[in-house]
């Protein structure tokens, strides 16, 4: 994680692009931003897909499109298991999810973005009502509080994270634009090891503090997208 180095100066985050395989590897569960290919690390994927690391467990809120994002690692089979909130964008996916060379687990979006908040928050899981009388309650343990029934659905974390921000400063602190910051903001708080793909890099303290978004403890490495 995220630390200094002996001299208690802040370690230097920044890595090339080339050395993600050193973090990304085969058979790992990796998180990545994004919806619809908005708030994706772009550069990252294509450097993924470059160097064919398969098997890999994806946690996403969606696959985003055939020629885009996260879409295009799909496409290139890369993955053995896909946790979404849908799939509907990329015929891809749903293709290897029906044919069973893929699977896939779809979550409620609020649900899987809660449940990654509980592996961030380091909670036992969250108390939801949806699914309930559906085929999601399956072997799943129910819970009364206060007379109403919920399922317990469990946390969810990752080895790698894989975030993208509009602008990072080289202590790591993100600031996203619009959007984009959607399952960024979660997923940052819920992996082993975080990696953001910066759109802009800048020095430390050009950041207003109050646009902080994702602040610099969270986050691992920094690969310079706007090279």
């Amino acid at each position: 994680m995220a630390g200094t180095n002996n001299g208690g100066r802040m370690k230097d985050k920044v890595i090339p692009l080339g050395s993600i395989g050193d973090f990304v590897k085969e058979g790992m569960s990796v998180m990545v931003g994004g919806f619809m290919g908005v708030g994706n690390p772009h550069k990252i994927i294509d450097e993924l897909i470059r160097l064919n690391i398969r098997n890999l467990t994806i946690i996403c809120n969606d696959t985003a499109f055939v020629d885009v994002g996260l879409g295009k690692l799909i496409v290139n089979k890369q993955a053995k298991k896909i946790i979404a909130s849908h799939i509907g964008t990329n015929k891809e996916t749903g293709n290897q999810m029906t044919s069973g060379e893929t699977e896939v687990v779809l979550i409620p979006q609020g649900t899987l973005a809660e449940q990654i908040r509980a592996g961030g928050n380091g909670t036992g899981g969250i108390l939801t009502p949806v699914g309930l009388g559906t085929i999601v309650e399956e072997g799943k343990r129910k819970i009364e509080v206060n007379g109403k029934e919920y399922l317990l659905e469990l946390p969810i974390r990752a080895d790698v994270a894989l975030l993208y921000g509009e602008i990072v400063d080289h202590k790591g602190n993100i600031q996203y634009y619009a959007s984009a910051q959607n399952f960024n903001t979660v997923m940052a708080t819920a992996a082993d090891c975080v990696i953001v793909e910066a759109g802009k890099l800048v020095e430390t303290g050009s950041i207003d503090p109050n646009y902080v978004d994702t602040p610099h403890v969270f986050i691992d490495h920094i690969i310079d997208g706007g090279k």
